[in-house]
């Protein structure tokens, strides 16, 4: 019987192939020196390409660098050195609601339970001031134990409150005690950025951090405008259920202080504590009939009006209006 030549040349054949095969490639390993360079410059624009399409690294956030930040929605907290303030003596007329926001932040500067709170009502009757000399004067406090750690102040503004949970990320880890401070909270038609903050003040799996307390100040008691919660009750297949919803979110506050107008003795002594404070010189008699017709002209007796005023006078006294 014959042998099978035919497998071995089949073998011969393959090998012969592989040889054909690899040849191509011992030509590209030989590439030219200009061809090498001509490579690494395009892998090197391909990384710069990449390099700018990449996120910035985030900077290490240093809490010890002051006692008041601003959160920015990039995830920085920008320190302020010098926080825009006033006294606490200097706050007149709203004596309720400054004992029991002071006490309620104490409450929480010393680790017990606290609420978080809503300071609601009239234009420049000092809500947010409030907030700010509460902080101030606690701090004040802590400072007398060497072993206290001082209370943080983050302002937060309206249109960042999406951000909140990568805020709440950042504290809940922290050995300080935050309160977080929202300005002029409110929400308008179609704004749905109040879920968000149902969701972080009094719900989620993780709940607010122990550390964390959050306080508000609104010229709306339910933060959404009146006109907001009729549409809902007149459109909503329940309207009940939807305007019940909205108004919800003021519940996550335990604390409600209404601020309201004052009243001309009030104004006089806000204007009075101004003036004494900074120590200008105006007889009693004009300071009163310059600062009523001050705020008749002005449609408004407030805080706010009351340090405008003395804001007038000082400038017309060449008086310098500082600390």
């Amino acid at each position: 019987m014959a042998k099978k030549k035919p497998a071995k040349s089949a073998a011969k054949a393959t090998r012969a192939t592989a040889k054909t095969k690899a040849a191509p490639a011992k030509v590209l390993n030989k590439a030219s020196p200009a061809a090498s360079v001509a490579d690494a410059a395009v892998l090197a624009r391909i990384a710069d390409a990449l390099e700018r399409l990449a996120p910035p690294a985030k900077k290490k956030i240093d809490l010890d660098a002051a006692d008041a930040f601003v959160w920015q929605p990039d995830g920085q907290l920008v320190p302020v050195p010098h926080v825009n303030r006033v006294g606490m003596s200097l706050l007149k007329g709203i004596d309720r609601m400054r004992d029991t926001l002071m006490e309620n932040t104490e409450r929480f500067a010393k680790s017990l339970p606290a609420n978080n709170a809503l300071l609601w009502g009239a234009r420049g009757m000092g809500k947010s001031s409030l907030v700010k000399a509460a902080h101030a004067s606690v701090n004040a406090m802590l400072a007398k134990d060497s072993k206290s750690l001082p209370l943080k102040l983050i302002e937060i503004h309206r249109e960042d409150i999406e951000t909140l949970p990568e805020l709440m990320a950042i504290t809940r880890g922290s050995a300080y005690r935050f309160v977080l401070f929202c300005d002029d909270l409110s929400f308008d038609n179609n704004d749905t950025s109040y879920k968000s903050l149902k969701a972080v003040l009094d719900g989620g799996i993780e709940g607010r951090p122990e550390n964390v307390i959050f306080y508000a100040t609104s010229n709306r008691r339910h933060l959404l405008a009146r006109d907001m919660i009729e549409n809902e009750r007149s459109t909503g297949i329940n309207p009940g259920e939807a305007v019940e919803e909205k108004v919800s979110l003021s519940d996550r506050f335990g604390l409600w202080l209404g601020f309201h107008r004052c009243s001309q003795d009030e104004f006089l002594a806000m204007v009075q504590g101004y003036i004494k404070h900074y120590g200008i010189a105006i007889g009693e008699d004009e300071l009163r009939r310059e600062a009523l017709e001050w705020a008749t002209t002005r449609g408004s007796r407030s805080g706010r009006v009351a340090w405008q005023y003395v804001q007038e006078i000082a400038g017309r006294l060449g008086v310098q209006l500082k600390d």
